[in-house]
């Protein structure tokens, strides 16, 4: 039997490509709710024909693709309602990204209308993501938005990249990332822009305090761990991402139901959050000290998972009663959360912290 090959990979640039002379793309105007008159008059009189025809009023959202005479698409003209309506916040330029999804395949430019371009370009990219990696083909090519190449380019660029660096991992089902898989991935983002990257794993954890990170993970055969990058100039203000990687969560010996397992592969999107903003800050170069910590293991069920009324001693000395053992993200966070702020070279600075805590946000 044959294998089939996984389709090739979409890149960003495939869908935000650098402007060319010799481009014939097709303009996208943005236009605001009640100014439909005055645009079309800039359009000419077959387009403003069109729009009066099709009723296009530039709701928020509404779209028109105008006819050209040889059968093809003449431009794009793009609903902005009231200029703040983006999705799902924002200024109207936002709603580009939908473009992404609707528009044939073919090269657009941005044309008129839009108050912050380099944010309608991000929110193209954004739209234009597709998981495909357990697909045998990648489908049409989404349209493509062409860029002047030049620093606002690069800045969308890594951008989207981290986005959907970060959609990736996400999507990722557990059987192909686990801790181990999520400490490669965090290695190749540091690779990639010249940082450190270390990671203590298993028992290793308990011998060197992590007792809480090493309770959550001892019960699956795939290693808890704890993942440490570091970037930047010494000196520089110091900025520490500390992301939940629970790659798969059971719910532990307090077992979700099914209904409530069936998305657990995401419990790590705290990881693919601080992973993806790394991204941004070492691409562009920020005059930080960055550190990215990111606790990961899989809470799981087997003779030697942690108990409700068990007592395990923290990090930073304190002891926790497990009412639950579903509440695992804040006992690896709470141990990475002391080891951010410990000694005077490690403490002090900016720390954020990612993390799908779904269950604390409803109580």
């Amino acid at each position: 039997m044959t294998e089939t090959m996984p389709p090739q990979q979409l890149l960003p640039a495939d869908v935000l490509p650098a402007a060319t002379r010799s481009d014939k793309s097709v303009p996208v105007r943005l236009v605001a709710e009640g100014a439909v008159g005055d645009a079309a008059a800039g359009l000419g009189p077959a387009a403003a024909a069109w729009l009066g025809a099709t009723r296009f009023t530039a709701a928020a959202k509404r779209q028109s693709m105008l006819p050209a005479a040889d059968g093809g698409v003449a431009g794009v003209v793009l609903g902005g309602g009231d200029g703040h309506v983006g999705e799902p916040s924002g200024p109207s330029d936002l709603l580009t990204g939908q473009l992404a999804q609707t528009l044939p395949p073919g090269t657009y430019h941005l044309d008129h209308g839009f108050s912050e371009p380099r944010l309608a370009a991000v929110a193209w990219g954004l739209g234009a993501y597709r998981f495909r990696r357990y697909k045998s083909s990648n489908g049409d090519a989404p349209p493509a938005l062409a860029l002047a190449d030049g620093p606002d380019r690069a800045r969308t660029l890594n951008e989207v990249e981290a986005v959907w660096l970060g959609r990736d991992l996400i999507n990722t089902p557990a059987s192909d990332l686990g801790p181990a898989e999520l400490e490669a991935a965090a290695r190749e983002l540091a690779a990639r822009h010249g940082a450190s990257a270390t990671a203590i794993v298993g028992d290793e954890l308990l011998a060197q305090n992590f007792p809480l990170i090493h309770a959550v993970g001892r019960a699956s055969p795939r290693a808890p761990r704890l993942i440490d990058i570091r970037w930047g100039r010494a000196g520089a203000p110091r900025v520490t991402l500390v992301g939940k990687g629970i790659t798969f969560d059971t719910g532990g010996l307090d077992i979700k139901p099914p209904s409530g397992m069936l998305l657990m592969k995401k419990d790590m999107g705290g990881a693919a959050a601080a992973l993806a903003l790394g991204h941004m800050i070492m691409g562009q170069r920020l005059d930080v000290a960055l550190r990215i910590l990111i606790p990961s293991a899989e809470n799981s069920i087997s003779g030697d998972a942690f108990r409700p009324s068990d007592v395990i001693k923290s990090r930073d000395g304190r002891t926790v009663e497990i009412g639950n053992t579903d509440a695992e993200g804040r006992l690896v966070l709470a141990d990475a959360l002391t080891y951010a702020g410990e000694g005077e070279a490690e403490g002090g600075g900016t720390v954020l912290v990612f993390a799908t805590l779904t269950g604390a946000a409803r109580v």
